[in-house]
C-alpha cells in the first residue's frame, strides 16, 4: 500500500471529483482542506488519518482516510477507502 498521494489523484480516486483536472480546480479555488489547512496546491501529498473538509457543489463533505486507493477503481472501492464524519465526530477531534 502507498502511504500517501497527491491530494487530486486522491479526491479523483475516492470518486469525489470526476476528473482529476476538476480536482485540481477546486483545491486552486480554496475549497478543499487537510487537517483544517486550507489546501490551494494539487501536489500536497494526503496520508492514512488525515481529515479532508471539501466544500463541493453547495455541499460541505468531512471525510477520514482509511486506505491510500492504489487505483480508481469502482464507487464501491472507492467508498472503502475513507470514512465520513458526522458533526459530532469532526467536534471531537478538533484540537
Amino acid at each position: 500500500m502507498a502511504t500517501g498521494l497527491r491530494l487530486d489523484k486522491l479526491l479523483w480516486h475516492l470518486r469525489l471529483t470526476k476528473s482529476r483536472s476538476l480536482a485540481q480546480s477546486i483545491i486552486a479555488a480554496g475549497s478543499v482542506r487537510v487537517d483544517g489547512v486550507r489546501q490551494t496546491v494539487a501536489h500536497k501529498a494526503v496520508s492514512v488519518g488525515q481529515v479532508m473538509t471539501l466544500a463541493i457543489n453547495d455541499r460541505v463533505r468531512v471525510i477520514r482516510v482509511t486506505t491510500i486507493p492504489l487505483r480508481r477503481g469502482p464507487p464501491s472501492e472507492a467508498q472503502s477507502c475513507y470514512c465520513e464524519l458526522t458533526s459530532s465526530e469532526v467536534i471531537d477531534a478538533s484540537p
